[in-house]
């Protein structure tokens, strides 16, 4: 492993699965300074992390801490994530001021990707990433940039449903990211387990998605999108979410909340005006991620493609 700047502090779990060449899954952690009041914010970080263990691999849930960016939380750092204060949502362009400052926050996905490729973890679960918003395509996450950089695997349920998807998929294309659906030809839309949009590849088995990455990273190439459908069970027809999504939108617009504060109002207020089933499906799919996440991590770290007993 190269040497991590002071700043970082690596759990020593972590650090020992890393030296060792155990399977290891970044987690973000805007979903628990950000994403979900307390305490449902804690017991899905909790359900996350266990997830991952329960697949045989270690999870290290990415967050700054006092100036200090953590691989891996211990137990009290992972509540005082999610018992709010002075939390910050944390990507590429904020973790200098987080540093100097001794700040404390929450790690975006472009944010968990940087610290996550530092670290030489090479997969992480997240619910959706950012992307190109609707009726503003000026403003376009940094998650999609960042993301062409790394060479990490990021599983996910495609992109955020409030974002405009088909635009979003455009700039993936063009900035080389391959978009694999995991058991689907499909993107899945978050809430949504159909978006009436294709993948640019699929790949029916853990052992095949962690191949394509291989085979990418060894061509030159960036991150590798995974994208997995919200479970059946907890999943909403694309009709019946759009409602909510467009009054949140537009009372976005209407109380002038705009940057970072966006996101986190729009999943509010979608999950008030759905009476919670938006809620219900996020939670599901945060947790099949991490499952599946781990599950390609277990071949992902395996020199020869084997499974990792």
């Amino acid at each position: 492993m190269k040497t991590l700047p002071k700043y970082y502090s690596l759990h020593p779990e972590i650090n020992t699965a890393l030296q060792t060449g155990a399977p290891v899954v970044a987690l973000e952690s805007t979903v628990i300074t950000h994403g979900l009041p307390y305490p449902e914010n804690l017991q899905i970080a909790q359900a996350m992390e266990a997830e991952v263990r329960g697949k045989n691999a270690f999870p290290a849930t990415v967050a700054v801490i006092d100036g200090h960016i953590h691989v891996g939380l211990s137990a009290e750092n992972l509540e005082r994530l999610a018992a709010g204060g002075e939390m910050r949502k944390i990507s590429v362009r904020d973790y200098g001021p987080a540093i100097a400052q001794k700040a404390s926050g929450g790690t975006t996905v472009a944010g968990t990707l940087i610290a996550s490729e530092h670290a030489g973890i090479k997969i992480f679960a997240t619910g959706g990433i950012g992307g190109v918003h609707r009726d503003a395509p000026f403003d376009i996450s940094t998650d999609l940039d960042q993301l062409s950089k790394s060479q990490v695997v990021v599983v996910c349920a495609g992109a955020k449903a409030i974002l405009d998807l088909p635009a979003t998929l455009e700039r993936l294309e063009t900035l080389a990211v391959p978009v694999v659906g995991y058991q689907t030809d499909e993107f899945p839309a978050f809430y949504s387990r159909e978006s009436g949009l294709t993948v640019s590849a699929r790949a029916d088995s853990a052992n095949e998605a962690a191949e394509i990455a291989k085979a990418h990273w060894q061509m030159g190439g960036g991150g590798v999108l995974v994208v997995v459908p919200v479970p059946e069970e907890d999943a909403l027809p694309m009709a019946e979410i759009e409602g909510p999504i467009q009054a949140a939108l537009k009372e976005a617009a209407e109380q002038n909340i705009h940057g970072q504060a966006v996101t986190p109002f729009l999943l509010s207020r979608v999950s008030e005006l759905s009476h919670g089933s938006s809620m219900q499906a996020n939670l599901s799919l945060l947790k099949n991620n991490a499952r599946v996440a781990a599950e390609i991590a277990q071949f992902l770290y395996s020199p020869t493609g084997t499974q990792i007993a």
